[in-house]
């Protein structure tokens, strides 16, 4: 979408008959405000929702040194963007610009608003959207600022965990930011304290945990002491369908991600084969879209908040969190996906997240613009990293074990890797070392049929050779096959752990009322459109289960 599409979508005006419709809800409450005074301010949670009827509206920017306006709403024009829709902080102020008077509608008269007037709600979400979006482009938004070294396995980590949950920031690099000395020394801070996270102009984080980074940005939810009617472990694409069908068919649904919404699917930078996006749409813009439309069924989504163990109580599944949290659920959904496997190769590990990366998206772009990059690995994930690069970088060496791609890739993406001029791809090849100063500079490849010793200058290599599933937290009730996967289905009626008359539903567990849908599941297809419909369909099971209890 061209930037001028993208502002007239995130700052439309509501026409007279939808006003008119507004301020005929009961739930609608019509406010003045004083020039000067504000409506809410950053960090806010759970804000209200405005629409100017007369005045104007500011939205100020505070998070840098100094205040910046990024947009002054007009009548029939409304505040919020996705913090809105998921009950995180508020990133900016809005002040009333001058007298003003404004419809305002209450977190839960805005859901209802969405539901019950899907034109108007349709308009807001895909403003939302683009507001969000127009808030990652670069020098538009301020917001935390992160510190540190593009060689610090920590900074990568921040920005990782940032950019992964769609959260506009600014990176300093200490190597190549003019201005990183100076904010240093306004933040008290030395090199030996970074990497840090400047919130504003008063609060530092030193190096925080995702967990420390999620709680400063409201990204992970209160959860509630209560009996959830469905929990789900994952929010990948399986396990965000669950929460869209289970939330919108009225079912008490909480989602539980250690990391960031997308799974697998959220590091690929264009998804093409998934129906109805024939020009393709990147990974993290449809985990961004479900996570709103999950929240928009009033689905709760918290990060990180990854399930370390499981156990039962009665008919009810009890996972367990990190700081001694629990949460209780009648129907438990296992969506935790797979990890790319690590690389076993000498060197490896030192350079993790410093020139050896498991997803290539902008963010490790970044880091290798006009070099030359290896990609390792014959699957879709591999293909669609090494067409993404070219395009950021001078030449692309993907680097396969076998002799024909064709092997283990769509024919759509081999055909485009054919036609592109900068991708060389070294069949029969292993790696056999790393090395570098600090930081990747050089990949030792050996031929699998000559022994043939080739070395490439690279300062990054991308890799994706399969996947490890995410089940060691789960207990002994819940079979497994051998490679890990959690078995499923009506072959489970015989397990020693399966006890009672019924078999197990397609998408059952050996304990009766635990699910796996998606990449964790034994035997299912690795594809987004398959991991989003087994999510869907485990919640038509979910209720035949629940009619059960």
């Amino acid at each position: 979408m061209q930037n001028n599409d993208l502002h007239s979508v995130a700052f439309p005006r509501l026409s007279e008959e939808e006003l008119a419709s507004l301020a005929g809800c009961p739930l609608t409450v019509l406010k003045q405000y004083k020039a000067g005074e504000k409506l809410f301010r950053v960090g806010d949670c759970d804000c209200n929702f405005f629409v100017v009827k007369s005045g104007e509206i500011e939205i100020v920017d505070e998070s840098g040194d100094t205040s910046h306006v990024l947009v002054v709403h007009q009548p029939g024009e409304f505040t919020g963007e996705i913090a809105q829709m998921t009950g995180s902080p508020s990133l900016a102020d809005a002040i009333a610009r001058r007298d003003s008077e404004v419809y305002e509608l209450s977190p839960e008269a805005f859901r209802q608003l969405l539901n019950h007037h899907p034109e108007t709600g349709d308009i807001v979400l895909q403003a939302f959207i683009a507001r969000r979006q127009l808030l990652r482009e670069p020098g538009t938004f301020t917001g935390p600022r992160v510190i540190g070294s593009r060689y610090s396995q920590d900074t990568f980590r921040i920005r990782e965990f940032l950019a992964k949950n769609l959260a506009p920031f600014t990176w300093l690099d200490l190597e190549n930011s003019p201005d990183v000395n100076a904010l240093l020394k306004q933040l008290g801070l030395g090199e030996a304290d970074t990497p840090a996270v400047a919130l504003g102009r008063k609060r530092v984080l030193r190096n925080p945990s995702n967990r420390e980074l999620a709680d400063a940005l409201g990204l992970r939810q209160r959860l509630e002491q209560t009996v959830y009617d469905l929990v789900v472990a994952g929010a990948g694409p399986a396990g965000l369908a669950a929460a869209v069908y289970g939330a919108s068919e009225g079912l008490r649904t909480l989602v539980l991600e250690q990391a960031a919404p997308g799974g697998q699917a959220g590091r690929s930078m264009r998804i093409e084969n998934y129906l109805g996006f024939p020009t393709g749409i990147t990974g993290g813009e449809l985990a961004g879209r479900a996570t709103v439309q999950a929240n928009k069924f009033g689905a709760r989504l918290s990060i990180p908040s990854p399930a370390i163990g499981l156990t039962f109580e009665n008919l009810y599944s009890v996972l367990h969190l990190e700081g001694n949290e629990t949460v209780t659920t009648r129907c438990l959904l296992i969506a935790t996906g797979a990890d790319y496997r690590l690389l076993q190769v000498e060197g490896c590990e030192k350079f993790e997240c410093r020139g050896v990366y498991y997803a290539a998206t902008p963010l490790e772009a970044q880091m290798c613009i006009g070099s030359e990059v290896a990609v390792v690995g014959g699957g879709n994930s591999a293909g669609q990293a090494a067409v993404f690069l070219a395009g950021q970088v001078r030449k692309v060496c993907l680097l396969i074990r076998g002799d024909d791609l064709s092997k283990s890739m769509s024919s759509y993406l081999v055909h485009r890797i054919e036609q592109t001029a900068n991708i060389e791809v070294i069949c029969n090849s292993e790696i056999r070392r790393m090395s570098g100063d600090g930081h990747l500079d050089t990949v030792e490849i050996v031929s699998n049929k000559t022994g043939e010793a080739r070395t490439l200058k690279t300062p990054a290599l991308f890799s994706f050779i399969g996947a490890t599933p995410r089940t060691d937290w789960l207990p002994v009730e819940i079979e497994k096959d051998a490679k890990g996967f959690v078995r499923t289905g009506p072959s489970l009626a015989q397990s020693p752990h399966w006890n009672i008359p019924r078999d197990p539903f397609l998408l059952e567990t050996s304990r009766r009322g635990v699910f796996a849908a998606g990449d964790v599941r034994s035997g299912s297809i690795k594809r987004v459109g398959s991991a989003v419909g087994e999510g869907a369909m485990a919640v038509q099971f979910v209720h035949e289960y629940m009619k059960e209890m």
